[in-house]
């Protein structure tokens, strides 16, 4: 699905969103919000997220809760949400707003996505942490 506004492609074991626009503010970030919102309606969507935002240079608290509601909805169906492409002034706003501490952020989509699957094998086949009897 494509728009003005992002393009999304469902994989088997993510879904992978790309921010189109240069920024993510009170103009755009309802319509993000309900999009990530729409996802608990589909369960037979991934349940993990990519959100590339390598577009994107400018973000405001709107668009900050925007990616924050991603984030929660991908962790309430037990997936997760990799925040990645995050530019230089992007990213010292999601420091200063200290969300580096609990969002998954990479510099690329081709290291989220190996996270993706790296996680997912984590858990069809458990971590090195348990013990096998």
């Amino acid at each position: 699905m494509k728009n003005n506004l992002f393009e999304l492609k469902q994989e088997d074991k993510y879904i992978l969103l790309k921010i189109l626009v240069n920024k993510i503010d009170a103009s755009n970030a309802l319509e993000l919000k309900q999009m990530f919102l729409s996802f608990k309606d589909h369960p037979e969507y991934p349940k993990n997220l990519i959100l590339n935002i390598s577009e994107v240079k400018y973000i405001d608290s709107s668009g900050l809760s925007a990616i924050l509601v991603a984030h929660k909805v991908s962790l309430e169906s037990n997936g997760i949400m990799i925040l990645c492409g995050t530019s230089e002034h992007v990213m010292k706003l999601v420091k200063i707003s200290q969300l580096d501490k609990i969002l998954d952020l990479l510099p690329t989509e081709e290291e989220a996505i190996d996270a993706i699957f790296m996680k997912e094998l984590e858990k069809e086949f458990g971590t090195d942490d348990e013990i096998v009897e």
